[in-house]
This record gives C-alpha cells, sequence and structure tokens, in this order.
C-alpha cells in the first residue's frame, strides 16, 4: 500500500490500511471526507461548537465501526449518513434546553404542546368517539378497532383475526365507518 500514492488510492484500499492501523490511510480519508461532514454539519445549521462536535463524534464512529463496514468503497456516503445522524442527534439535544435567565419565559407554556383548551377539547372528541363506537355492531366494533392498531395490520392479519375474506374487509369498513358517522351526527 506504501507504494502507492494516497490520493490515487481507492476508498476500499484506504479503508483497508486504516483497518490495519495505518495512520496515513486515516489521515487521507479525514482529508478527502472532512469537508463533506463539515458541509452536512453546515446544512443543518449547527452553531460551530456542534458542527466540530458532529466532526469528530462521526469519525469516531469510523473508528470504532471500521471492521464492520459493509461497503469500503462507499465510506464517503457512510460518513455522511452518519454526520447527518449525529447532526439530527444535536438538534434533538438542542431543543430541550431552553437557555434563558428570563423567568417569564421559563415558567411560560411550552408553545410545541397543545394549550389546556385544546386537550380539553381533543378528550371530549374522543370520549364522544368511544362512545359513538361502542353503538355500534360488535362486528364492526371488532374491525374498526382492529384497523385502529399501530402498527396497522394487513387487510391479511385482520381477515384472520376475523375470519373474514380479504375481499370484504373494504366495504364492511365503508359501511362501519358510514353508520360511525351516523352516530357521531355525520360530523
Amino acid at each position: 500500500m506504501s507504494a502507492v500514492r494516497r490520493d490515487e488510492a481507492g476508498d476500499r484500499d484506504l479503508v483497508e490500511a486504516a483497518r490495519k492501523g495505518d495512520q496515513s490511510a486515516w489521515d487521507e480519508i479525514v482529508d478527502r471526507y472532512g469537508s463533506r461532514v463539515w458541509a452536512v454539519a453546515r446544512a443543518h445549521r449547527l452553531s460551530s461548537a456542534d458542527a466540530e462536535d458532529v466532526f469528530q463524534v462521526t469519525f469516531l464512529r469510523l473508528v470504532t465501526h471500521i471492521d464492520t463496514i459493509r461497503e469500503p468503497n462507499r465510506v464517503g456516503a457512510w460518513l455522511a449518513t452518519t454526520a447527518r445522524f449525529e447532526c439530527l442527534t444535536v438538534l434533538r439535544r438542542r431543543g430541550r434546553a431552553v437557555p434563558s435567565s428570563n423567568d417569564e419565559v421559563l415558567d411560560a407554556p411550552d408553545p410545541l404542546l397543545p394549550s389546556a383548551d385544546s386537550r380539553l377539547l381533543a378528550d371530549e372528541r374522543s370520549a364522544e368517539l368511544h362512545a359513538a363506537l361502542a353503538r355500534l355492531s360488535e362486528p364492526c366494533q371488532r374491525l374498526l378497532r382492529l384497523l385502529m392498531a399501530d402498527p396497522e395490520p394487513s387487510y391479511e392479519e385482520v381477515g384472520r383475526a376475523l375470519e373474514m375474506p380479504i375481499g370484504s374487509i373494504g366495504p364492511t369498513r365503508g359501511r362501519c365507518l358510514k353508520h360511525l358517522r351516523r352516530e357521531l351526527g355525520g360530523i
């Protein structure tokens, strides 16, 4: 590997050399892809300090996962993807902190949470929906509850659970929803 100039070496060769502990291969990887990692951090509009953290953590992840990279010839794409995940982690963490010395800001309700009025209305709508659902026939209740499950089951799974032909699930669902709307007063 030392006979081949680093700028001519393919990514696969660089990764293989880095796996074996070749410091110059590591240096070349950072030289080749450092600007790409910085570009990803800048695209996420991170502060300089956060961008530096993303840069360091991204290359640290490469060090810790160098032996498990399945496509060493795509190390640049791997680094860019890892940098994106790190940026999102930083942004999620940043969203949780509210740096302020202003007590009014700290005591204010969270603007991302629904207001008490909207929560009350949502609770009332939910109670009304559950009451209307309870007034439907037992087969409609089972079908709609099953279709509202998270994660949503496939029609094949619903058909097996309710012993119902797959082709009749959609039309039956439509009729049940029509009855439910009628129970809700046309909402």
